[in-house]
Protein backbone atom coordinates (compact mmCIF):
# COMPACT_ATOMS: atom_id res chain seq x y z
CA UNK A 1 0.00 0.00 0.00
CA UNK A 2 1.54 3.17 -1.01
CA UNK A 3 1.49 5.76 1.74
CA UNK A 4 1.45 9.58 0.38
CA UNK A 5 2.86 12.46 2.57
CA UNK A 6 0.04 15.38 4.21
CA UNK A 7 1.65 17.71 2.03
CA UNK A 8 0.25 14.77 -1.26
CA UNK A 9 -3.08 14.63 0.96
CA UNK A 10 -3.90 18.32 0.79
CA UNK A 11 -3.05 18.81 -2.90
CA UNK A 12 -5.55 16.07 -3.67
CA UNK A 13 -8.26 16.78 -1.47
CA UNK A 14 -7.65 20.86 -2.51
CA UNK A 15 -7.82 19.53 -6.83
CA UNK A 16 -10.76 17.48 -5.68
CA UNK A 17 -12.56 20.54 -4.07
CA UNK A 18 -11.79 22.30 -7.13
CA UNK A 19 -12.78 20.38 -9.56
CA UNK A 20 -16.29 19.57 -7.56
CA UNK A 21 -16.75 23.42 -7.62
CA UNK A 22 -16.85 23.94 -11.17
CA UNK A 23 -19.06 20.62 -11.75
CA UNK A 24 -21.53 21.61 -8.97
CA UNK A 25 -22.01 25.37 -10.78
CA UNK A 26 -22.31 23.40 -14.38
CA UNK A 27 -24.68 20.43 -13.60
CA UNK A 28 -25.64 21.23 -9.89
CA UNK A 29 -25.16 19.60 -7.15
CA UNK A 30 -27.95 16.55 -7.72
CA UNK A 31 -26.76 16.17 -10.94
CA UNK A 32 -23.04 15.49 -10.23
CA UNK A 33 -22.04 11.93 -8.96
CA UNK A 34 -19.19 10.93 -6.48
CA UNK A 35 -17.55 9.31 -9.43
CA UNK A 36 -18.01 11.57 -12.14
CA UNK A 37 -16.69 14.65 -9.38
CA UNK A 38 -13.62 11.58 -8.61
CA UNK A 39 -12.91 11.35 -12.08
CA UNK A 40 -12.87 15.30 -12.99
CA UNK A 41 -10.26 15.39 -10.15
CA UNK A 42 -8.20 12.25 -11.88
CA UNK A 43 -9.31 9.87 -9.43
CA UNK A 44 -10.90 6.75 -8.55
CA UNK A 45 -13.78 6.45 -6.64
CA UNK A 46 -12.28 4.82 -3.75
CA UNK A 47 -9.82 7.86 -3.03
CA UNK A 48 -12.95 9.90 -1.84
CA UNK A 49 -13.95 8.93 1.55
CA UNK A 50 -10.02 9.08 2.15
CA UNK A 51 -10.71 12.97 1.65
CA UNK A 52 -14.42 13.58 2.54
CA UNK A 53 -17.20 11.66 5.02
CA UNK A 54 -19.96 11.97 2.88
CA UNK A 55 -21.05 13.66 -0.49
CA UNK A 56 -22.29 16.44 2.16
CA UNK A 57 -18.90 17.16 3.37
CA UNK A 58 -17.61 17.99 0.33
CA UNK A 59 -20.24 20.33 -0.30
CA UNK A 60 -19.77 22.25 3.05
CA UNK A 61 -15.96 22.45 1.55
CA UNK A 62 -17.06 23.36 -1.52
CA UNK A 63 -19.30 26.06 -0.95
CA UNK A 64 -16.63 27.44 1.48
CA UNK A 65 -13.68 27.44 -0.89
CA UNK A 66 -15.51 29.03 -3.52
CA UNK A 67 -17.29 31.62 -1.88
CA UNK A 68 -13.65 32.28 0.24
CA UNK A 69 -12.20 32.38 -3.83
CA UNK A 70 -14.85 35.34 -4.57
CA UNK A 71 -14.11 37.09 -1.68
CA UNK A 72 -10.38 36.83 -2.47
CA UNK A 73 -10.99 38.12 -5.92
CA UNK A 74 -12.78 41.19 -4.49
CA UNK A 75 -9.39 42.30 -3.02
CA UNK A 76 -8.38 42.70 -6.88
CA UNK A 77 -10.80 45.68 -7.34
CA UNK A 78 -9.90 49.12 -7.09
CA UNK A 79 -10.82 50.69 -3.76
CA UNK A 80 -14.47 51.69 -2.99
CA UNK A 81 -17.05 52.27 -4.73
CA UNK A 82 -15.42 52.42 -8.34
CA UNK A 83 -14.69 49.01 -7.43
CA UNK A 84 -18.02 47.85 -6.45
CA UNK A 85 -19.25 49.57 -10.08
CA UNK A 86 -16.37 47.01 -11.58
CA UNK A 87 -17.81 44.27 -9.90
CA UNK A 88 -21.33 44.84 -10.96
CA UNK A 89 -20.53 45.25 -14.37
CA UNK A 90 -17.89 42.14 -14.36
CA UNK A 91 -21.02 40.11 -12.38
CA UNK A 92 -24.09 40.95 -14.50
CA UNK A 93 -21.89 40.03 -17.83
CA UNK A 94 -22.91 38.02 -20.66
CA UNK A 95 -19.21 36.15 -19.87
CA UNK A 96 -20.30 35.42 -15.95
CA UNK A 97 -23.47 34.19 -17.38
CA UNK A 98 -22.75 32.37 -20.23
CA UNK A 99 -19.96 30.10 -17.85
CA UNK A 100 -21.86 28.92 -14.74
CA UNK A 101 -19.17 26.43 -13.57
CA UNK A 102 -16.32 29.50 -13.47
CA UNK A 103 -18.82 31.94 -11.96
CA UNK A 104 -20.50 32.59 -8.64
CA UNK A 105 -21.45 29.82 -6.54
CA UNK A 106 -24.94 31.96 -5.42
CA UNK A 107 -26.50 32.55 -8.22
CA UNK A 108 -25.29 28.93 -9.58
CA UNK A 109 -26.16 26.78 -6.39
CA UNK A 110 -28.68 28.63 -4.29
CA UNK A 111 -31.68 26.64 -4.94
CA UNK A 112 -29.97 23.47 -4.26
CA UNK A 113 -27.82 25.20 -1.20
CA UNK A 114 -31.27 25.65 0.26
CA UNK A 115 -32.08 21.99 0.79
CA UNK A 116 -28.56 20.82 1.70
CA UNK A 117 -27.89 20.19 5.54
CA UNK A 118 -26.90 22.42 7.57
CA UNK A 119 -22.95 22.01 7.69
CA UNK A 120 -23.56 23.64 3.72
CA UNK A 121 -25.68 25.98 4.95
CA UNK A 122 -23.64 27.01 7.85
CA UNK A 123 -20.40 27.53 4.81
CA UNK A 124 -22.75 29.67 2.82
CA UNK A 125 -24.37 31.40 5.75
CA UNK A 126 -20.52 32.52 6.80
CA UNK A 127 -19.64 33.11 3.33
CA UNK A 128 -22.55 35.42 2.11
CA UNK A 129 -22.04 37.13 5.10
CA UNK A 130 -18.50 38.21 4.39
CA UNK A 131 -19.33 38.77 0.87
CA UNK A 132 -22.44 41.31 2.32
CA UNK A 133 -19.19 43.00 4.30
CA UNK A 134 -17.13 43.62 1.31
CA UNK A 135 -20.16 45.62 -0.62
CA UNK A 136 -20.82 47.33 3.16
CA UNK A 137 -16.86 48.42 3.39
CA UNK A 138 -16.80 49.33 -0.25
CA UNK A 139 -20.29 51.28 -0.19
CA UNK A 140 -18.80 53.33 3.06
CA UNK A 141 -15.42 52.98 3.86
CA UNK A 142 -15.88 55.08 7.12
CA UNK A 143 -18.72 52.86 8.07
CA UNK A 144 -19.38 49.83 6.86
CA UNK A 145 -22.14 48.68 9.38
CA UNK A 146 -24.68 51.84 7.95
CA UNK A 147 -24.70 50.24 4.81
CA UNK A 148 -25.69 47.14 5.68
CA UNK A 149 -29.23 47.15 4.61
CA UNK A 150 -27.92 48.21 1.05
CA UNK A 151 -25.25 45.77 0.90
CA UNK A 152 -27.59 42.97 1.44
CA UNK A 153 -30.38 44.62 -1.39
CA UNK A 154 -27.41 44.82 -3.31
CA UNK A 155 -25.68 41.39 -3.41
CA UNK A 156 -29.27 40.18 -3.94
CA UNK A 157 -30.47 42.12 -6.78
CA UNK A 158 -26.67 40.93 -8.47
CA UNK A 159 -27.73 37.34 -7.68
CA UNK A 160 -31.39 37.60 -8.56
CA UNK A 161 -30.26 39.38 -11.88
CA UNK A 162 -27.97 36.83 -12.92
CA UNK A 163 -29.80 33.61 -12.36
CA UNK A 164 -32.62 35.01 -14.65
CA UNK A 165 -30.95 35.99 -17.35
CA UNK A 166 -29.23 32.67 -16.92
CA UNK A 167 -32.52 30.81 -17.22
CA UNK A 168 -33.58 32.81 -20.76
CA UNK A 169 -33.64 31.17 -23.96
CA UNK A 170 -34.25 34.37 -25.47
CA UNK A 171 -30.75 35.86 -26.02
CA UNK A 172 -31.30 39.39 -26.59
CA UNK A 173 -33.95 39.37 -23.76
CA UNK A 174 -31.32 37.87 -21.54
CA UNK A 175 -28.91 40.41 -22.25
CA UNK A 176 -31.41 43.25 -21.68
CA UNK A 177 -31.75 41.99 -17.99
CA UNK A 178 -28.43 42.06 -17.41
CA UNK A 179 -28.06 45.44 -18.67
CA UNK A 180 -31.00 46.38 -16.92
CA UNK A 181 -29.59 44.87 -13.81
CA UNK A 182 -26.28 46.90 -14.22
CA UNK A 183 -28.57 50.23 -14.20
CA UNK A 184 -30.63 48.92 -11.06
CA UNK A 185 -27.88 48.01 -9.04
CA UNK A 186 -25.93 51.62 -9.76
CA UNK A 187 -29.07 53.53 -8.90
CA UNK A 188 -29.72 51.41 -5.94
CA UNK A 189 -25.81 52.27 -5.30
CA UNK A 190 -26.38 56.19 -4.96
Amino acid sequence: MVRYTKEHKQVTRQRIIEKAGQRFKQDGIDGSGISTLMSDAGLTNGAFYAHFASKDDLVAHVVTDELRTQITKYGTLRPGRPGLEDLIREYLSPGHRDHPGLGCPSAALLDEIGRCEEGTKQAYTDGARAIVEEISARLTPEDPGSARTKAIGLFTMMVGTLQLSRALSDRKFADEVLDQGIENALAFMS
